[in-house]
């Protein structure tokens, strides 16, 4: 039916409609123009990449999707190299990983304490903040100028009862972060391989997810669909009331509303696959070299169940011990050159590059 010249003009000719599915690793954009008497068919076939950008929960949400849905092309779950500051960030970005996650013990550890919840909110705040930004500045070096890679960080207890806890997740994600941790530990917490931890009861831990949960959803009603940061729900109860205890708060952690769980410090492969075996959702295997948990290939990881395997300690620790090692030879007088970078690898790696490229891109003649 052909319409007035007006209801044309009014409804400025075009409407489009975007399906977007999966093959051969590859996105296929069925796009389906619609104009006033001609419709327009067109298949485009676009790399993942190329994907519409997204809040950057939305991006961890779909690529969690994938994995379960078994359409992600990897033999392995999401890698997850944990940093703590803009420097370990970049890196991580730069490296071709698909998601990072920011460690509380790294965070704690560049500052000078250790993971014993003496670093504040308004520290992780900051930090968390200064990790988008050097994930954003990784990206913009990337080719086609990528979407940053989506990071989870760690939320702690909350930093108090349920109110400091829907805060904790509304900063977490006007700083940019796709997802949060929240633990059920008494606070201050500590990291979850070393002696003195304890959990709250069980009624309180799930109050305390609960409230996690609602802030996501709060977020989004505010800012809209798919920027609410992803609630990662964490047990320690299984070195304090044993295993199956952990499982039921996992699955309690399920039914308050979590998008995804992490059973801390699983002892054996056994429990590790019982836990992938009876907790629905997104799980995340921590992967801390001389802990208490296995340390497995990735792709057993995968077949036991986990979606992502975080390494949490790997940079910290690895760049601890080249400092340490540094440290001796100029204090013995001895050469570095082996241990380090040449300075244009280091000016690269820190921004100098793109920033050069920036700074000629605005000169004035």
């Amino acid at each position: 039916q052909e319409l007035p010249d007006s209801e044309s003009s009014s409804l400025s000719t075009t409407m489009m409609l975007s399906l977007v599915g999966r093959c051969h690793g590859c996105i296929c954009l069925m796009t389906l123009l619609v104009s006033i008497g001609s419709v327009v068919l067109s298949f485009v076939s676009l790399p993942v990449e190329a994907m519409a950008a997204a809040p950057p929960p939305e991006t961890l949400r779909r690529l969690l999707q994938l994995e379960m849905d078994g359409k992600r092309e990897s033999d392995k779950p999401i890698l997850l190299p944990c940093c703590y500051d803009g420097l370990s960030a970049r890196l991580v970005g730069r490296a071709g990983f698909e998601a990072t996650f920011m460690t509380g013990f790294g965070v704690s550890g560049v500052n000078g304490y250790p993971d014993t919840q003496l670093v504040s909110y308004g520290e992780m705040f900051a930090s968390a903040a200064s990790v988008a930004e050097g994930l954003s500045s990784a990206a913009l070096e990337l080719p086609n100028n990528q979407q940053p890679i989506p990071c989870i960080a760690d939320g702690d207890t909350g930093y108090g009862n349920a109110i400091n806890v829907k805060r904790t997740v509304f900063g977490y994600g006007r700083a940019g972060m796709a997802g949060i941790m929240i633990e059920d530990q008494i606070a201050p917490k500590r990291c979850g391989h070393v002696a003195g931890k304890s959990v709250v009861p069980i009624q309180d831990a799930v109050q305390r997810v609960k409230a996690a949960c609602d802030a996501r959803d709060e977020y989004e009603q505010q800012y809209g669909p798919g920027t609410g940061p992803l609630v990662l729900a964490r047990t320690d109860s299984l070195k304090t009331d044993g295993f199956e205890h952990a499982i039921q708060r996992c699955l309690a952690f399920r039914e308050a509303g979590c998008d995804m769980t992490f059973l801390e410090a699983p002892e054996t492969v056994e429990q590790m696959e019982e836990y992938c075996a009876r907790v629905s959702g997104p799980k995340l295997a921590n992967m801390l070299e001389y802990g208490n948990t296995p340390i497995l290939p990735p792709q057993q990881l995968k077949n036991i169940g986990y979606t992502m395997a975080a390494y949490p300690l790997t940079l910290l620790s690895a760049s601890i011990k080249a400092m340490q090692e540094s440290l001796d030879r100029i204090k013995n007088g001895e050469p570095t050159d082996d241990l380090i970078l040449t300075f244009g690898e280091t000016k690269d790696a820190v921004g100098f590059t793109k920033y050069a490229e920036e700074e000629d891109r605005y000169k004035v003649d």
